[in-house]
Order: C-alpha cells, then structure tokens, then sequence
C-alpha cells in the first residue's frame, strides 16, 4: 500500500513538473476526448509566466533519465509532435548539462584505478552529455607509442539510482494497466517493463557495451559503407568506457553535410539499409539510432556510437520481418498472414484469409500514394494495431525493433525526404530471403538439422544414465520422505497419549482437590 502511494505521488510529480515547465504545450487538444481536454486546459494554466523555448526539453531534464530517452524519441518525429517541438527536443540528444569535471576526473580514477595523469597524455572537459553518461576527448599512447585520440564514456553519477526508482514506478503502472483493463494483458505491459528494465541494467555496465561494440564490429567488418569506433579495453571499466574518437559530421547537420559535399540521399539510403543488415542478416542491431549518435566521415562513411541499447532478433522473428516487409513490397497479403500464423503470433482458430483481409485495409491505401509518402514505420504500426483484432499478444522482441525503426525512418527522411522506404528496403529483404530461404539456404538448415540430430542421438546414452539416476535419486528421496513422515507420526502419536496422560491426571488431581 505504501508502495503503490509512492509511486502514485511520482505521478502526479511528473504532471506538475511537465505543467510547470510548459511540457504540455506540444500536445494538440484537438485530438484528446472532453475530458482529457479538460485536464490539459487545467495544465496549461499552471505554466510558469515568462517561459521562453526549450520548455518540453527543460521539464524532461528535471524528470531524469529515462524521461529524457522519451524526448530522445520523439525528437525524429516531427509528424508526431511537430516541427517546433522536434527541433526542441534535438537538444536532449547531445546537450544535456554535464557534470563538473572534478566528479569526471574522480569517477574515471576509481573504475580504472590509477591517476589521471598515468592514464591520458591529455583529458578534455566534457564534449557531449546525454541521459546516463557524457564523453571526453582524450589523448593516450598505443602499445606501439603512437599517440591516439580516444572518447572517454563516464556513467552520471547517481543514475543508477534514478534508473531503479523509474522502473519500480513502470512496473507499478503496468500492474495497474492489467487490473483495470484485463484486455490490455495481450498487450504484456509487464513483460515490455521488465525487458526496458533488462535493458537498463545492461546499458548502465559501459563493460557490456564494449562488449556490443565489439561483437557488431565483428558483424560489419564486410560492409564498406558503416563503421564503429574500436574499444580500449584496458582504459574500460564498469563506469567508464574508451574507444576510438570518430571524427565526423552528425546526421543532423544536414546543411554541414551538404557542404563537405556528401552525398545526403545516399546517406538517406545508407542508414536504412545499413539497419535493415544488422536486423535481418545478423539478428543484432543498434536500438538508439538517433542523429546525435550518427556520423558521416571524411570518407562519406555512415559511422555509429553509443552501443549501450542493442536489440537482438532471433532467425524466426528475422523471418518474419523480412517477410512480412516483402509482402507488403509485392501486395501479397495472404503471405503476410500466412506469415503471422507460421510464427505463432496469431491464435490458430482465426482464418488466415480474415487476417489477411485485414491486412489488405492496411496495405492497399499505401499502394494509391507516391512511395515516397509512404511511412514503413507506420504501416509496421498500423499492422500492430490491427493484431489486437486477432489476439496477437505483444513481442516484447519486436517492440524495440518497432522503435528504433520509427527513429531510423526519420532520420533517414531528414536527410531525404523523398526517400523511397520501400524500394531502398527491397534490395536488402530479397537478398536475405534469397539467401535463407533458396536452395543455399535450405541445404544448410537441413545440414544444421542433421547436426542436432547426431548430437542428440550421440547423447542417448549419457541421457539414459542421468535419467536412471533421476530415478534412483527420486526413489531414495521417497523412502526418506516415508520414513521421515513415519518418524514424525510416531513421534506426534508418543506426544499425544502423553498430553492426554497429563491432562487425566491434572484433571484427577483438580477432582480429589475439590472432594476434600
């Protein structure tokens, strides 16, 4: 009960925090029912007088971190919030206000364990600050004595701590959500808070993403086109992580890009392709591809930081989205149902042929409008929603998938927005397909599966020997048990009769006592 008052009184922090500060000017009342409209007029009257720009920004800030990674978010949607609230939010993406230096220096030596001057030639004030941690630029000596240029990644101090109290709050909010609603348990709010959280954990050890670094520099190490920084793993620890410096252009300097004479449509195209590669062929991707995290460099490159939110995808769900983007390329709806049924997302006594017409509604208005008005964000969104329909329960492996391909749209439409989604998308789904699912493909699933087999029939016998001793171990286990439950009926039957002995006798001693 206190906990549930706890975070209750969290939320109403946050509305008065975003009242405060302005955060609900962005939203457009238009499009809330009466009494929603109610609330956000009675918002607004709270703003304090005198606010200039940077009002959503500045409420996000004070809210903490993971309020922050929202307006990260929504930053590349300016057909969700607006131009203006857009452009206000970019700030969040590299320009949070930094801790001071003297916690920077103190942090960095404790995880590493030496002095500052022991560790870099030379060690900047910060350079970039986001939600869980801020980069400086630093100069070290390789194991060859040739100077490098390196980012050092602090974590905030204190973020953990916020992060906890956050999520405690989500999962206190997910457990409201299924009481009050049953019909939103297909939705898993509790299963995607849990997976949020996960992911937290994972990200606030800057040792795991070295990890991911390095694991998806090993993924690209073929791809000319995109590159990532390589970790230093002696100058890594829990809160600090150092790797390569790029030396780049962001993807939101659009007119910088242009003028260094880069080639924006190709980007455009690049930071599609390029996550569409990582999501299908390896099954493992960059989940916060915001423009404060991309870059071009000199050589026209597409270059990416900050590996602290990764997303994996297993070979069914990489499956599945290559084919469900295909259909909608080709407009074979049927497939695409087939597709959702194959993989179990959709509840088996629906007909494919229902869903598939569903899917026609979502598909068919596309086809009438240029390809460049197309929003393959939104139609994957839209195919979500008309999910709910047939009792497809939430993938909380394709809600992170979700996300982050709504940001990549974005910002691959901010460098172009023209940009044919689908056509660009088509090269690398045929590709994958053609690769997995052809004659190549289908001989190695078929050579895997005989792999496992041997292995399996190899183990029969060490299978059996465990499974006899199972037996044996479950057997003497329940002769214990007998005899321990044995042992204590005599022992309660022994203490019965002598209760009952003491009990006559007092009662006799009570009956001569009163005949004296």
């Amino acid at each position: 009960m206190l906990s549930a008052l706890v975070h209750l009184a969290r939320g109403i922090h946050v509305g008065w925090v975003m009242a405060r500060e302005g955060g609900l000017a962005f939203v457009d009342a238009a499009a809330l029912p009466p009494h929603l409209r109610l609330v956000l007029t009675l918002g607004r009257k709270l703003e304090r007088p005198g606010l200039g720009p940077g009002r959503l920004p500045a409420a996000l800030t004070r809210l903490g971190p993971s309020y922050v990674k929202v307006g990260q978010f929504l930053a590349t949607r300016p057909d969700i919030v607006g131009m203006a609230a857009a452009r206000d939010l970019e700030r969040l993406q590299d320009r949070v206000p930094p801790f001071p230096q003297e916690v920077a220096v103190a942090t960095v030596e404790a995880a590493l364990g030496k002095p500052l001057g022991e560790l870099f030639l030379s060690f900047s004030g910060p350079v970039a600050a986001a939600s869980i941690a801020q980069v400086h630029k630093a100069h070290v000596l390789d194991r060859d004595g040739i100077e490098r240029v390196i980012a050092v990644k602090i974590m905030r101090p204190g973020v953990r701590e916020r992060f906890a109290r956050d999520i405690q709050a989500m999962r206190f909010m997910a457990r409201v959500v299924e009481a009050l609603r049953p019909e939103a348990e297909r939705l898993r709010p509790r299963e995607v808070v849990e997976t949020l959280a996960r992911s937290v954990a994972m990200e606030m050890d800057l040792r795991l993403e070295a990890a991911a670094l390095s694991e998806f520099a090993e993924n690209i190490k073929g791809d000319s086109e995109f590159r990532v920084p390589q970790p230093f793993w002696e100058l890594t620890g829990r809160d600090v992580l150092a790797s390569e410096w790029i030396e780049g252009i962001r993807l939101n300097d659009r007119a910088d890009i242009v003028a260094a004479g880069h080639d924006v449509a190709g980007l455009g195209r690049t930071v599609i392709q390029s996550f569409l590669r990582h999501a299908i062929r390896d099954g493992f991707f960059h989940a916060d591809m915001h423009p404060g995290n991309l870059f071009v460099d000199p050589a026209g490159r597409l270059a990416a930081v900050d590996f602290g939110i990764m997303g994996r995808l297993g070979l069914k769900e990489r499956r599945f989205l290559a084919e469900i983007l295909l259909g909608f390329i080709l407009r074979d709806y049927r497939r695409v149902a087939e597709v959702h049924f194959e993989a179990g997302y959709v509840p088996s006594h629906h007909a494919v042929d229902d869903f598939a017409q569903a899917i026609r509604a979502i598909g068919e208005p596309i086809h009438q409008r240029r390809a460049d008005e197309i929003s393959m964000a939104k139609v994957l969104t839209l195919l979500f929603d008309v999910t709910a329909l047939f009792d497809m329960s939430t993938r909380t492996e394709l809600v992170m998938l979700q996300k982050t391909m709504v940001v990549v749209e974005g910002v691959a439409r901010s460098l172009d927005p023209r940009l044919d989604m689908w056509t660009t998308a088509e090269p690398v789904v045929r590709t994958w397909l053609a690769r997995n699912l052809g004659p190549l493909g289908r001989t190695e699933q078929a050579g895997r599966a005989v792999l496992t087999l041997a292995d399996v029939v190899a183990d029969v016998p060490d299978l059996a020997q465990r499974f006899k001793r199972v037996l044996i171990r479950l057997d003497e286990d329940g002769l214990r048990e007998i005899a321990r439950v044995e042992r204590r009926i005599r022992i309660e039957t022994r203490r019965a009769v002598w209760t009952t002995l003491a009990l006559w006798v007092i009662a006799g001693a009570a009956l001569y006592l009163a005949l004296r």
